[in-house]
């Protein structure tokens, strides 16, 4: 299997599901490999790490886009990912970041840890609930999902009653994010655009109206100019610093942030808890130690990320002939950077398919390097601290139902749906001696 065919069963949907025996056959041919003119995959992990950090290397341009992806702005959803920090470089990506940025100090995170822990246990209640009610208990839609949306939503002010519409819309729009999209899944990602777009059109007229102490409000008085309602802004006078830095958002810009805040803020989260859980409960002994010992949940949350990383892929293209890997790479090659390869690297990981919470030195590349590095990595990372040891405590004996349900995706790896059992074990025990809801815990 040569380079091109390996990354055609990558591409396929035995290939998305699962990556990794490709990975490794692309790793054969180097830790940068050639598929086609001007275009390469990286699988090493020093070499993913050097290249997204290189400041020759950046994401594709408006020009770029006209070349490769005619008409792109017809289409609503890769024209609002590509009017947002995500897709934009320097300087007009730094503007954004540092608008957005004031909200993911690691000091307002760490703030958090109580409201996490607070939604985490009002969601296991729930599933407590259902399961005595005799129902079929799934770990996405019951948990995985509402816990990140639930705090992405807080920060930027989104009220409580609207979470249940993103799923969908999330779900739609992401598939621009995969590397080839059909006609079919494109027209699925621009309705979920368009929603998106609606909705937060709405939001920023609500907060022009009423100023309210969130991230939304911030966001739009950056892109008004007003400055001085610092009364109203969250991180303490955060519209005060934008006006004085001559920070300014469009209006495209504006909505396209948004979306992306919310959309990022919980699609990883609920892929790093979804995949994480099945890795925990298939390796019931280093389970057992994270419920007995929580303090270990930043080991153990660094090594789920390097062993199964929810974001899987990234791309860049180089603005300047450079050498990566044996590799020469002229200027405007296209890479895609496999981060689910790079953590599983032997030359950085010795045994890279073992998963070992006390691995020694984890820095897995699963939130990017550079410039881009996720905005929320701290938050994904707090609420997955939060979320492991929690749940093996207070159901000791969770367990998968079946499978679970794959996406057929590769950029965002994760389930669609994970059934799963709570056991006897959580359950209060009856005066006549029997757990109480226990015919009822199995789907």
């Amino acid at each position: 299997m040569d380079p091109a065919d390996a990354l055609a069963l990558l591409l396929s949907p035995q290939g998305r599901v699962n990556p990794y025996p490709t990975y490794e056959r692309l790793r054969g041919y180097g830790p940068v490999v050639q598929a086609g003119p001007a275009f390469h995959l990286v699988t090493g992990y020093a070499e993913a790490d050097a290249i997204l950090r290189d400041a020759r290397f950046g994401v594709m341009d408006d020009d770029l886009r006209d070349q490769f992806l005619p008409g792109w702005r017809e289409s609503p959803a890769v024209a609002s990912i590509s009017r947002s920090m995500l897709r934009t470089n320097p300087p007009d990506h730094s503007r954004m970041r540092r608008l957005a940025a004031g909200a993911f100090t690691p000091r307002r995170i760490a703030a958090m840890r109580d409201v996490v822990e607070a939604q985490a246990d009002e969601l296991v209640d729930g599933m407590l609930a259902r399961a005595r009610a005799g129902e079929p208990v799934d770990f996405l839609a019951e948990f995985a999902y509402p816990l990140p949306v639930a705090v992405i939503c807080a920060l930027l002010g989104v009220p409580a009653a609207d979470r249940p519409l993103f799923r969908r819309w999330a779900a739609d729009l992401t598939g621009v994010l995969e590397p080839e999209i059909s006609p079919d899944e494109l027209a699925l990602a621009d309705r979920g655009a368009t929603e998106l777009r609606d909705y937060f059109t709405d939001l920023v007229a609500a907060r022009r109206r009423a100023p309210a102490d969130d991230l939304t409000t911030a966001l739009v008085q950056a892109h008004d100019g007003d400055g001085h309602n610092s009364a109203s802004a969250p991180q303490g006078g955060a519209t005060d610093r934008m006006r004085a830095d001559g920070d300014r958002l469009s209006g495209d810009e504006l909505l396209s942030n948004l979306i992306v805040l919310l959309v990022a803020g919980f699609e990883t989260t609920t892929n790093l808890l979804g995949n994480g859980l099945v890795v925990l409960l298939d390796h019931p002994a280093a389970a057992a130690t994270l419920r007995e010992h929580p303090e270990f949940a930043p080991g153990y949350v660094e090594e789920l990320l390097r062993y199964d990383s929810p974001v899987q892929l990234t791309s860049r293209m180089s603005t300047a002939p450079t050498r990566y890997g044996g590799v020469d790479l002229p200027a405007g090659s296209w890479l895609i950077v496999l981060l689910g390869a790079a953590n599983r690297d032997p030359g950085r990981y010795p045994e890279p398919g073992r998963f070992d919470p006390w691995r020694p030195a984890v820095h897995p590349l699963s939130f990017g390097a550079g410039p881009h590095y996720c905005l929320g990595a701290g938050l994904a990372r707090l609420e997955a601290q939060v979320a492991f040891p929690l749940l093996l405590r207070r159901l000791p004996g969770l367990a998968l139902a079946g499978p679970g349900e794959r996406r057929v995706r590769l950029t965002l790896r994760g389930y669609a749906t994970l059934p799963v059992t709570l056991g006897d074990e959580a359950f209060p025990v009856t005066d006549r001696g029997t757990p109480a809801g226990a015919t009822g815990s199995t789907p």
